[in-house]
């Protein structure tokens, strides 16, 4: 075993053999992978085996799509088969409610370019004919389903990496991971020290261990997973014989199951409720080839409907019951990316779908670290995406709350209850008692809608328009007609102070830094010219003779952004950042009568000369010490109150009290949220992602291309000059009772004229066939199947994709925002757009200016 190595991969499982062949493949050849045990001792060569493309977040399918195109590169570089069984799967549904749901999944799989089908339960049955077809009422073809090899694809993954000069070193457990002030880690084995510029903990089942060695709590855990295999069954025997074919892959949502064909049996696994973690505080290190001792009683009810629906397998004998360990995350994606604090310690564990996302992140996590950037969206994987409350606890509960919902429904206004709540600010029970609906942001309890009094505050869930519906609407328009009051300490705020603070602000963001008692807004981008940030600015007086700027943000990326900030400070500590999370909560007032209201609280002149749009004050407010931002994100005049948990009651008490002769109203975030829709105001992780430029993202106004050099401003220069391809753009849609969610397709009457914004499908995929053996639809994809089918009716082309919407009550509209070939964003015609929701296309046209007081002079009266 070498010394010296520029990376180290701690892990053999499927995930680090993959990281270790992509950082071999991308030129770094002086890296090592250290394996305690031998290769797949973890989760890997228990695993089922089975990979598909399908995920609820579009840019993790893609990188699932990448993983199945990628077997067979490493298949033909390593010379060692994954045994890969492309057969296809579907989805069945058995309520109107899943059949949504699988309406919505193919809605999206158009703008992705995969090949998906919605089909009837006869068909589904004719491709897998041990199912009672009338158990369901609609199903979801996919091609690009099918299962593996899962120690012959880890071998794969290795031998490749190795004949790109790569090293395997294998019985050596990494006891201790220490670091040098220079940076270099010293990872320390049972068979000496490798120095190394990178550790990449890919630890799987020991992942949280390998966390704990430098100081991190991970948000993973195991649990116990269980599958059965049956003895060989004629059925499946006859079916391939007269076939020639495999039996497909079958979900199915009420059993909590999904079946395929294993050998000449049938393998059946189950997402129990009864569901059990596994080794919850501590892993243990001998632990390795062995499994977990079944429980056939947990996962009873699961079978229970499985057999009444596969009543083919019923009948057949069990061979083996297989229960094994899985490590999950608190969503059930993986953790990826580099850890904020440390430098140059990476992550990729949590891949409970190795099989299915194991190259992507293999990918993803080489790409960053070779070139700075993952050069995907990644944000659904993103180690940062939770913060500090996510505790080993919190953790316990959470993993379980997914793991047993895997299979389950997740409706765009549903709120999950488990290790909840976990943050709340001073005014949780006061919210609790004014009847509101309360939901999870980044961990904090905060106020969704306010059910009316005698009523119960809780949603009805549901793809359609549900009963917070008119609430909502009742809060958006006293707002917009008198005043209202928003709690808003679920926003990322920060403090940026030292000599230089507005260079160091200057070269990390794109608009100019504002003079004291001024706000701006500005996007940041990363060196690709990519958006990965917007906030709000503001320049308070000084301290100590230090230039002093607060920042505001989106709370879910804080950790996110702390890494960029940390990555560009000033080696020479001048520079200092604080981050408050809920040690700075806030309150927003909006409406046309929020001036009068706010003036009674305050001692100083607030009018329209003294207080303009987009100052910055710090005042008493109700007697509390506050600072206060002439800005909100309701498009109206309005103001932002921030101050110490200490006086949130205090300021709330005042605004509550002076507004009683105004009509104030209390408003939650669904509300704030309908009212940025009519100002076509854009929101972070939406319609602002890495994934686009700020030019695509309309967000012109804010880049100053002529201040000093930036980050990405070459590019972004770049961008302006050679005009963006997409466009954000705001649409009215003639919906009827369900509005968009996010994700769906956006059609155009363009004839036959390509923009180039719709991806190819990916790989390969599997033919149809009836139980015939005839093929039923298209050809193989690997083969010349059409590259637009799905995507192109008629004149009609899927262009675009909507990032977010829902309904605009002060216009009455219904409103989504999304990404368009930029040669259509201006174009306003009517009978042009049309926008796939609950897989039914409603008319829709682009609306260039806000559709409520596009001038923007009531929020600058």
């Amino acid at each position: 075993m070498k010394s010296h190595a520029k990376a180290v991969v701690i892990g053999g499982g499927v995930v680090g053999c993959s990281v270790l062949y992509h950082l071999a493949k991308s030129g770094w050849t002086d890296i090592m992978l250290i394996e305690r045990s031998e290769l797949t001792s973890g989760s890997s060569w228990h695993a089922a085996g089975g990979f598909h493309t399908l995920n609820g977040d579009p840019n993790v399918a893609k990188l699932q799509a990448y993983t199945v195109q990628l077997y067979k590169e490493i298949e033909e570089i390593s010379g060692q088969s994954c045994s890969l069984h492309l057969t296809g799967g579907v989805m069945m549904a058995d309520t109107p409610e899943r059949m949504d749901f699988l309406r919505l999944a193919h809605a999206k799989g158009r703008y992705l370019g995969m090949d998906t089908e919605l089909i009837t339960p006869s068909e589904a049955k004719a491709m897998f004919p041990l199912m009672d077809e009338t158990n369901f009422v609609g199903a979801m073809w996919d091609p690009v389903e099918g299962h593996l090899d899962p120690s012959g694809t880890t071998h794969a993954y290795a031998k490749a990496a190795r004949k790109l000069g790569a090293e395997i070193v294998l019985r050596n457990r990494v006891v201790e991971l220490t670091q040098e002030v220079d940076g270099t880690w010293n990872v320390v084995t049972e068979r000496g020290t490798v120095k190394a510029e990178h550790v990449v903990n890919c630890g799987g089942l020991w992942a949280r261990e390998i966390g704990r060695m430098v100081g991190v709590e991970l948000p993973v855990l195991a649990m116990e997973h269980m599958y059965l295999l049956t003895e060989p069954m004629p059925e499946v025997e006859e079916f391939n014989k007269s076939t020639g074919r495999e039996m497909i892959g079958v979900l199915d949502f009420k059993g909590e199951i999904y079946t395929r064909q294993e050998r000449n049996g049938i393998l059946l696994g189950t997402y129990e409720k009864a569901c059990k973690p596994w080794s919850p505080v501590s892993t243990p290190w001998d632990f390795g080839h062995e499994l977990l001792q079944p429980d056939i009683d947990r996962i009873a009810p699961s079978l229970e409907i499985g057999f009444k629906h596969f009543p083919g397998i019923e009948k057949a004998g069990i061979k083996q019951i297989i229960n094994g360990p899985f490590t999950f995350a608190l969503d059930g994606n993986p953790l990826v990316g580099p850890v904020q604090g440390l430098t140059n310690f990476w992550c990729a564990c949590a891949v409970m779908a190795g099989f299915s996302q194991g190259g992507g992140v293999g990918l993803a996590l080489s790409n960053w670290m070779v070139h700075g950037d993952p050069g995907f969206d990644v944000w659904g994987m993103d180690v940062a995406r939770f913060g500090e409350w996510a505790t080993l606890r919190y953790t316990n509960a959470k993993v379980r709350e997914n793991y047993s919902r895997r299979f389950s429904i997740r409706f765009p206004n549903e709120e999950l209850p488990a290790a909840r709540p976990a943050q709340t600010t001073p005014l949780y029970d006061t919210m609790l008692a004014n009847n509101a609906v309360m939901g999870d942001s980044w961990g904090l309890e905060t106020p969704l809608w306010f059910a009316p009094r005698g009523s119960e505050p809780k949603d009805v869930v549901s793809f359609h328009r549900s009963n917070d519906f008119r609430p909502i609407g009742e809060e958006v328009r006293a707002t917009r007609a008198r005043v209202g009051v928003t709690e808003i300490a679920n926003f990322a705020k920060y403090e940026v102070s030292g000599p230089g603070a507005e260079d160091f602000l200057n070269r990390l963001m794109t608009n100019r830094m504002p003079k004291t008692g001024r706000i701006v807004l500005t996007p940041m981008l990363n060196e690709f010219g990519r958006l990965i940030g917007d906030f709000t600015i503001a320049k308070a007086g000084p301290r100590g003779g230090e230039e002093r700027f607060m920042i505001w943000g989106s709370s879910a990326a804080q950790k996110y952004h702390m890494r960029w900030f940390e990555k560009h400070l000033p080696k020479d500590g001048s520079i200092r950042i604080h981050r408050f999370d809920q040690t700075l909560v806030g309150l927003s007032i909006a409406g046309p009568k929020s001036r009068d209201l706010l003036q009674k609280l305050v001692d100083v002149d607030i009018s329209t000369k003294a207080f303009r749009f987009m100052d910055f004050r710090e005042m008493a407010v109700g007697g509390a010490p506050c600072m206060v931002n002439r800005i909100t994100y309701t498009g109206d005049l309005g103001y932002e109150i921030w101050m110490a948990p200490a006086y949130q009651r205090l300021v709330y008490k005042a605004i509550k009290e002076a507004g009683e002769e105004f009509g104030l109203v209390d408003f939650g975030m669904r509300a704030l949220l309908s009212m940025r829709l009519e100002k076509n105001f854009p929101t972070w992780f939406r319609e602002l992602r890495p994934i686009y430029g700020p030019f695509e993202g309309s967000m012109d106004r804010f880049i100053k291309l002529e201040k000093n050099d930036f980050i990405g401003r070459e590019a972004a220069a770049k961008e302006q000059a050679e005009g963006p391809k997409l466009r954000r753009v705001s649409f009215i849609v003639d919906a009827a009772d369900a509005d968009v969610m996010g994700d769906e397709p956006i059609w155009a009457k363009v004839g036959g004229k390509d923009y180039g914004t719709v991806e190819k499908p990916h790989g390969y995929g599997a033919p149809r066939f009836d139980a015939g053996g005839k093929e039923v639809r298209g050809s193989n994809a690997a083969e010349g199947a059409s590259a637009v089918r799905g995507i192109v009716d008629g004149n009609w082309r899927v262009v675009g994709w909507v990032t977010s919407g829902g309904y605009a009550h002060y216009v009455e509209k219904s409103m989504a925002q999304g990404y368009v070939p930029a040669a259509l964003a201006e174009n306003e015609s009517a009978g042009l757009f049309e926008i796939e929701i609950l897989g039914h296309r409603r008319p829709a046209r682009i609306n260039v200016e806000p559709p409520f007081d596009p001038s923007g002079e009531k929020m600058r009266t």
